[in-house]
């Protein structure tokens, strides 16, 4: 299976809306804390969205709306994954993307068996305070090893300068949030994102 190499990841279908028309062709949909009405909205809203364009959905921790609102794909870090159940996932034929920061994670991962594995931070981010240390390009070269054949997806303080040494290392998928987000034109720097990723389409 192969998955895009720029991956998206926002928090409302509004960004959705805004930015998977420009050439997104593999987003995430990642909402904390949400009443579930809204949140089901949010969903249904960028699955039509990603739809329209192409685009594949991943919905983050969300997995029984996901399964609900007949979604393809979520993605589940750790805590969620220990409490999900996986049954149920695999039942609904969603495919499960899981997040890894060390050994212990990425063998607790490779048990579950995932569509695709995360690793990150690779850089230092601002996304949100980790208790990790940047992984560091030799990283992805090991997990990708670890993980062969599955895609390995490297997240965490990624531009788009900073793509080469991420598949040159193993990386298959580059997923980004904040260098698109917080950048002062997101529409240009997801158009400057997906020409950078181009050579690994």
């Amino acid at each position: 299976m192969k998955l895009d190499a720029f991956y998206l990841i926002v928090d409302s279908a509004a960004w959705a809306e805004r930015l998977v028309p420009l050439g997104v062709k593999l987003l995430q949909l990642r909402i904390k804390d949400m009443e579930e009405r809204r949140l089901r909205e949010e969903i249904r809203a960028a699955k039509a969205i990603c739809a329209a364009h192409g685009c594949t959905l991943v919905i983050n921790d969300h997995w029984r709306p996901a399964i609900e609102e007949g979604c393809d794909w979520i993605h589940l870090g750790q805590e969620d994954l220990a409490t999900a159940d996986r049954a149920a996932i695999r039942a609904a034929g969603l495919r499960l993307g899981l997040s890894t920061h060390d050994e212990a994670e990425l063998a607790t991962a490779l048990a579950a068996s995932p569509d695709y594995v995360a690793l990150g931070p690779i850089y230092p981010t601002v996304l949100k305070k980790m208790k990790w240390a940047p992984q560091g390009l030799d990283r992805i070269t090991e997990w990708k090893r670890r993980i062969a054949p599955l895609p390995l997806v490297a997240i965490g303080g990624l531009t788009p300068e900073r793509l080469p040494g991420v598949f040159e290392k193993g990386a298959d998928t580059a997923a980004v949030v904040t260098d698109i987000l917080l950048h002062s034109d997101p529409e240009a720097r997801t158009r400057a994102w997906i020409e950078a990723t181009a050579p690994w389409r």
